[in-house]
């Protein structure tokens, strides 16, 4: 038997070491380096075909690439293949992580019954039993005749019967679970996970089958695990959603096939997880009557806009430190607005405890919020409301300008289709042609906005 070399490899840089050590001598970095096994022996029992020799590459031009577009299939879930880009791309990997009780594994099950009345399809659980998984689809009503199972956390015998089956997806929940013969740490270390990952991600491009894998988060919500196992990796998506909140956002951070960005908005149902075709709708449950300190700003998201709800309140402090409170927004952000109002407004807020919240859970990540964020603040804070019918976006600048922001025209469509009358925008934003029914004020400063309200 061929002796087994091993080296030590640091999961962040990936720098080398012939022994264990505390702290990467590289990066930095602690507790990163881990043992990886270089030569094993060869398990003929598990080993998929193709794996085990070298394939012969061949030298082409770039002009000699063929240009044909990606093969998709629908995943019968509209939200779910606008995140991914128009669909599922046979042979690519997906990653999708979540918080506990997010509706991973719901969704999952959901895509992966509908898909099996047209294809084959595999769903391998290494944290559940199949009879739990089972009960979940009897509980939800999910057709349950075609879709094959598999109770495994080896990956090199979950290979094999995928190359048996020849299905055209598998699910494998979770990746934290999964494990290598050839390596002696536990499963979910280090080793395991990128190994396990790098091993799946090279049988989906052999054999043309697209894998999800299911991701743990840590408790600041970024994926567990090493970083490399991003970047194997071809898409990764995330499901964020409290467990006291029916609504759940989908959104892309990394897609090799389709724009970044985009957001999938589901709800929980008892019959399991429900799209939300119109997602502005439900972020717009406002009252009436005008109310201090609220406004509807529109987002853009990936390929869409999205109108949502700011709220900002505005209260005397009994602290030395006033607060500064958001939900849905960058706080360090929130103090630099309130220090440009300040300063080109004459508004002074340094004794006030500042609260704004995004309704629906959303999270704003763009620029365009910054007018709509304050206006908001200032009507919370004079006690004037806004009215109803106002849309607002732009992004303020230090020096108290208003910049114009991307989809500008699109972004207006959307709030008179939603029956806004009145909108505030940068004024490079302003449309050229009036559009029907929506009055556009368009200013270039912080204190011509302020007039405006």
């Amino acid at each position: 038997m061929a002796k087994v070399k091993t080296a030590y490899v640091c999961s962040d840089c990936g720098a080398d070491f012939v022994r264990w050590q505390g702290q990467c001598t590289e990066c930095g970095a602690w507790n990163t380096v881990s043992e990886v096994r270089l030569g094993t022996a060869s398990n003929k029992n598990a080993r998929f075909e193709g794996y085990a020799g070298i394939a012969v590459a061949k030298v082409m031009r770039l002009d000699e690439v063929d240009l044909q577009d990606v093969p998709r299939f629908s995943s019968g879930f509209a939200e779910f293949d606008r995140v991914l880009g128009g669909g599922i791309v046979p042979g690519s990997a997906i990653l999708i992580g979540g918080h506990p009780g997010a509706g991973k594994s719901t969704l999952l099950l959901q895509i992966m019954c509908g898909l099996a009345q047209h294809g084959g399809a595999l769903y391998v659980t290494g944290e559940e039993s199949l009879q739990q998984v089972a009960m979940r689809a009897q509980r939800l009503g999910l057709p349950s005749n075609a879709l094959k199972m598999l109770a495994e956390t080896n990956v090199e015998t979950i290979c094999v019967l995928a190359q048996q089956e020849k299905p055209r997806i598998v699910v494998i929940d979770s990746i934290q679970v999964m494990h290598l013969a050839d390596i002696q740490s536990a499963p979910g270390s280090v080793s395991q996970v990128r190994e396990s990952a790098a091993y799946l991600t090279r049988f989906a491009k052999q054999h043309h089958i697209a894998i999800i894998m299911v991701g743990h988060v840590t408790k600041d919500g970024s994926l567990a695990g090493p970083k490399v196992l991003e970047h194997c990796i071809d898409c990764s998506v995330m499901l964020d959603g409290d467990s006291d909140n029916r609504y759940r956002t989908l959104r892309g951070n990394k897609n090799r096939f389709g724009p970044v960005n985009e957001l999938g908005v589901f709800a929980m149902t008892g019959q399991g997880m429900k799209e939300v075709k119109n997602p502005s709708a439900i972020f717009l449950t406002r009252g009436k009557e005008d109310q201090s300190g609220s406004i509807v700003m529109v987002l853009w998201e990936g390929t869409r806009p999205l109108l949502v709800e700011i709220q900002g309140l505005v209260d005397h402090s009994p602290l030395n430190n006033p607060r500064r409170v958001t939900l849905g927004m960058d706080q360090n952000r929130i103090s630099m607005l309130l220090a440009v109002m300040h300063r080109h407004a004459g508004i002074q807020m340094a004794d006030q405890d500042v609260f704004v919240n995004v309704v629906g859970g959303v999270k704003v990540n763009e620029t365009s919020a910054d007018l709509a964020t304050l206006l908001a603040l200032v009507s919370s804070f004079r006690d004037r409301p806004l009215p109803n019918d106002l849309v607002v976006f732009g992004e303020v600048g230090l020096a108290g300008e208003i910049r114009p922001v991307p989809s500008g025209q699109e972004r207006l469509r959307e709030a008179a289709k939603h029956g806004f009358t009145r909108a505030i925008v940068p004024l490079a934003n302003s449309p050229k042609e009036p559009i029907a029914g929506m009055e556009v004020i368009g200013v270039s400063k912080l204190a011509e906005a302020l007039e405006a309200i």
